[in-house]
């Protein structure tokens, strides 16, 4: 079996980072899926959801080509975080997160062009965040870091200083988990290595 391109369906620069470092150069293609029109309150099916609309949106550019779409929440008390909306919000909900433990979900979707398949995972790790004063809230939410990220946290950036510990997939925090998309390239009969750029 030839091995075709490897394209994400995301702007995320953590993700392609993920992605380098593990030796994949991906094509990045930015998804203008629109994520307001979906309205589901349990997280995994929300992430998988809102992966496979990514993912979706751009496999008719791509006739030869391994489709990898993200999508990542923080669920914390029964509540779910996405992006936060501005610096207030992510004030807020840290003065919520601080000294508990959430928990951050991934969707993958990885559409296969040549062989028509799509396969729908989610990953799930769990965050302990360090208990921070208010000072220190403003000035992590300042720095801009936050309003980018699922939960409002970067564990890569300034934000890894806020986290006392995870509990599973450390990759999947930052946006991909490497594992699972090992895991799902060789249930479609690709060996990730071969992925890798000379």
């Amino acid at each position: 079996m030839g091995l075709p391109s490897f394209v994400l369906a995301s702007a995320s620069p953590a993700r392609r980072r993920l992605l380098q470092t593990a030796g994949i150069e991906p094509i990045v293609c930015p998804s203008d899926f629109d994520e307001s029109q979906v309205q589901i309150a349990e997280p995994t099916e929300l992430v998988q959801t809102l992966a496979k609309g990514k993912a979706e949106t751009i496999a008719p550019q791509f006739s030869d080509a391994l489709i990898l779409g993200c999508d990542s929440v923080l669920a914390l008390e029964g509540e779910i975080y996405g992006k936060p909306k501005d610096s207030a919000e992510a004030i807020g909900r840290w003065q919520q997160m601080r000294g508990k433990v959430g928990e951050l979900y991934t969707g993958h979707v990885l559409i296969d062009q040549t062989q028509h398949l799509t396969l729908i995972r989610c990953q799930v790790t769990q965050v302990y965040f360090a208990w921070l004063s208010d000072r220190q809230i403003e000035a992590y939410v300042a720095t801009g870091e936050p309003l980018n990220c699922a939960g409002s946290f970067a564990l890569e950036g300034r934000g890894g200083l806020f986290i006392e510990k995870i509990e599973g997939c450390h990759s999947n925090v930052i946006g991909l988990s490497l594992p699972l998309l090992r895991q799902m390239l060789a249930d479609l009969g690709y060996d990730a290595t071969r992925f890798w750029r000379s």
